[in-house]
């Protein structure tokens, strides 16, 4: 193998240039011709492909988003997509793909994979919500960013005794709301993969204004409700509650990415070279316990599913009173 390419796909993450860049430069390293897949498998297909320098990838480490751009291209689930895609691969003679992103982007990397082409995935979501992977690229960051939002938020509602809902993104994972619920000692924490009781949550909230608390805040996962819908269910709960709701959005998904973010992606880039210097394919790369791994990616996407730690859940509850 002497020749491959790297695409980003699906929604960016912070760290992706940091993982592109470690690809590229890595790559060159060991020998190889690395080229870059503009706006993910739109681009593969129509051939948006270049060659790839390690000037080209300078500077960008530190830089949120992603250089080879995005696109969402969902008739890559089509076989014919596919194939066109593959056909493109060997029109610029590359042997094997290195795909960074989330769970569609596995899927397209899971397909070619099928087809017997080479491709090695790179866990690159806000989200974390990746099985296979402690960590994706990305999450780091974003929880910092819902951080910094919050603690604004506090102070605030603190100096109007008011209520807010903040509703993070994850889509159908809890796990940014789980940590930035912690991290802000937030009183309530909403996500999907455990059950809540809405009066609870009005009767803890009246309770904790007669023991003078000046704010309550709830931090609400996307993929339970909209911040909006929370707001008109709690108000019949609780009438009084001046109740306001904040929807962080994309802003979660920008800005430079954290050391952490920084790191991890160009450890997971380095080692997506190293496993196809081995001719190694069909994989994704991940971290357990702080150490980086590798997985049949059909065996991961199929039968693995991401757990997040409940533990933070009941340890809000112990501490948030």
């Amino acid at each position: 193998m002497k020749r491959i390419a790297v695409l980003t796909s699906g929604g960016d993450a912070p760290g992706m240039n940091a993982a592109i860049r470690a690809i590229v430069r890595k790559g060159i390293y060991e020998g190889f011709e690395v080229y870059g897949i503009n706006y993910g498998y739109a681009g593969l297909v129509a051939g948006d492909i270049r060659r790839l320098s390690a000037e080209d990838v300078g500077d960008i480490v530190g830089r949120g988003g992603t250089c080879l751009y995005s696109a969402r291209y969902p008739e890559f689930a089509n076989r014919e997509g596919q194939e066109k895609g593959i056909e493109q691969l060997k029109k610029f003679g590359i042997e094997g793909l290195v795909v960074i992103g989330g769970d569609g982007s596995y899927q397209g990397a899971v397909a070619l994979t099928k087809l017997g082409f080479p491709t090695v995935g790179v866990p690159g979501t806000i989200d974390n919500d990746i099985p296979g992977t402690d960590y994706t690229i990305g999450f780091d960051t974003a929880i910092n960013t819902v951080l910094e939002s919050i603690d604004r938020l506090r102070d605030t509602a603190s100096s109007h005794m008011r209520t807010f809902i903040v509703e993070v993104m994850g889509r159908n994972a809890g796990d940014i709301a789980l940590w930035t619920g912690i991290g802000t000692g937030a009183e309530q924490i909403i996500i999907p993969e455990h059950g809540f009781h809405l009066d609870e949550i009005g009767e803890a909230i009246k309770e904790g204004r007669k023991n003078g608390k000046k704010h309550t805040i709830i931090v609400l996962a996307e993929g339970v409700m909209t911040g909006a819908e929370l707001k008109e269910e709690l108000c019949q709960f609780d009438p009084e509650s001046d109740t306001r709701v904040t929807v962080l959005g994309h802003v979660q998904r920008g800005g430079a990415p954290t050391a952490r973010d920084r790191v991890l992606a160009s450890r997971f880039g380095a080692k997506a070279i190293d496993l196809l210097k081995e001719d190694i394919g069909g994989v994704c790369v991940g971290i357990r316990n702080g150490e980086i791994i590798y997985n049949d990616i059909v065996d991961t996407l199929e039968n693995g599913k991401h757990v997040p730690n409940l533990d933070l859940y009941t340890l809000n509850k112990e501490i948030s009173f």
